[in-house]
Order: C-alpha cells, then structure tokens, then sequence
C-alpha cells in the first residue's frame, strides 16, 4: 500500500468511528527510512478532535483511535503517534495545526 493511500485509509476509518471536528495526519515514514520497522507499514501522527472523547482517559480515548483503525494497525502502520482532544481542549491547547 502506499503511503498515500495509508493516510486516506487512516482519514476514513477516523472519520467513520469518531465523528471529528478537526484531524491532522502526518506522515512521519521518511524520518524513519532504514529502520526495520519502516519496511512493514508507516510511521503516522495523529491530532484527533471529537466530542466523543468527552469524559474519557488518554488510555480510552488511544484505544478509540487503536479500534476505529482496526487491523491497519497490524499491517499498514508500524508507529502511530496520538494526540486525542475534545473540542473544547483544542480550543484551549497550543496545538492547533
């Protein structure tokens, strides 16, 4: 699979699962050229945005986006970094992309 086609399939499954107000996908794989790892899937950011992490712990609200990827996390991406906000979070947060 490409790396194109990763961040459009991590894009759907997101958007399909958790309804975001905002989410960024970076493609991280390049830093990570020669890596063993890199050679089985790519090496991803993520900035989640969504009411549905709204009284949920940073370990529930990862394992919403771990879920909501589904095998791709066994097959197409190899490291994913996670930032899981609610709206009014990200309002307040310096991460705004």
């Amino acid at each position: 699979m490409t790396a194109t086609r990763r961040v459009e399939l991590i894009k759907e499954r997101l958007h399909a699962a958790l309804a975001p107000t905002h989410l960024s996908i970076r493609d991280d794989s390049a830093a990570h050229a020669g890596h063993a790892g890199a050679r089985g899937g790519g090496h991803f950011s993520v900035t989640v945005v969504t009411d549905g992490f709204t009284g949920k712990g940073l370990l529930q609200r990862h394992r919403m986006v771990y879920d909501a990827l589904g095998a791709a996390m066994h097959s197409d991406i190899h490291a994913l970094s996670i930032r899981a906000y609610t709206p009014q979070e990200f309002d307040s947060s310096l991460d705004k992309e």
